[in-house]
């Protein structure tokens, strides 16, 4: 759990942005940011951010839910969630846990996600997911 991040404490509830400013998130955050991580998954080694989770309950579109564009690849399950504008990931409902979001640290207002340290790397290339989905396949 981090409640603070730089000189940004973290609100139970926080305001996230995409860069443009069309989409605005609320977070609650009662705990701060738990659960930072990166994963190695095609999708996310390539757009390189901090992920958290919080519940599915835990996300509220204040604005610019029309710019949110959702992308979905491999089992289908996981909905990456990107602004039409300005193209910033802003969040995603998880596949290893479809009851929770997860969402880009760096969106949350005042946080750079340089000032973390030590965030862990899921090993989203061998996500057990997709060895189900093989089995079934086979």
């Amino acid at each position: 759990m981090l409640k603070i991040v730089g000189n940004t404490i973290i609100q139970e509830k926080h305001k996230a942005t995409c860069h443009c400013g069309a989409v605005e998130l609320e977070l609650d955050l009662p705990n701060g940011i738990v659960d930072a991580r990166r994963c190695d998954c095609s999708m996310c080694r390539r757009r390189g951010a901090i992920v958290a989770s919080v519940p599915l309950s835990g996300i509220r579109i204040v604005k610019g839910m029309e710019f949110l564009k959702l992308y979905q690849f491999n089992t289908f399950t996981a909905k990456h969630y990107f602004c039409a504008n300005c193209g910033i990931y802003t969040h995603h409902q998880r596949r290893s846990n479809p009851e929770q979001y997860g969402y880009n640290v760096a969106c949350l207002e005042g946080v750079n996600p340089f000032d973390l340290r030590d965030v862990a790397t899921n090993d989203g290339v061998n996500h057990p997911a997709d060895r189900q989905r093989a089995a079934t396949e086979k």
